[in-house]
């Protein structure tokens, strides 16, 4: 009688953790983007909720960007480039930006971010 064979074959593992290793290494050089990005979110709207209670205008906006851009120590984006327009509620604080980090030789990881607050008055 015939046995059949069980467990799996060497190359099958090998293919089993490049696939998992791969996963793992583009995490590990997307983590820190994403904590980045945390930053960039909990600054907008430490803006917001500074500048809510206040009368305020663009320049006082983008000194509290400034601020909070140098205690995080954010690179991803800079505080020159937010996008501030007034409207009818007040002013709306826009990020939207991507982010490049290589991966494997000539391939690269691209993630996109947009937040957006709005400042009341």
């Amino acid at each position: 009688m015939k046995q059949r064979q069980r467990g799996m074959t060497f190359l099958g593992l090998v293919t089993i953790l490049l696939i998992l290793g791969a996963g793992l290494y583009a995490a590990i050089r997307l983590v820190p983007v994403y904590l980045e990005y945390t930053k960039v979110a909990r600054s907008l709207e430490q803006v917001r909720d500074e500048h809510s209670t206040i009368d305020t205008n663009p320049t006082l906006i983008r000194n509290s960007l400034e601020r909070r851009w140098d205690v995080e120590d954010i690179k991803g984006i800079g505080w020159k480039e937010i996008e501030i327009k007034k409207t009818q509620d007040g002013y709306t604080v826009r990020a939207a930006y991507n982010v490049e980090r290589p991966f494997v030789a000539n391939v690269y990881l691209v993630t996109k971010f947009d937040r957006t607050v709005t400042i009341q008055q």
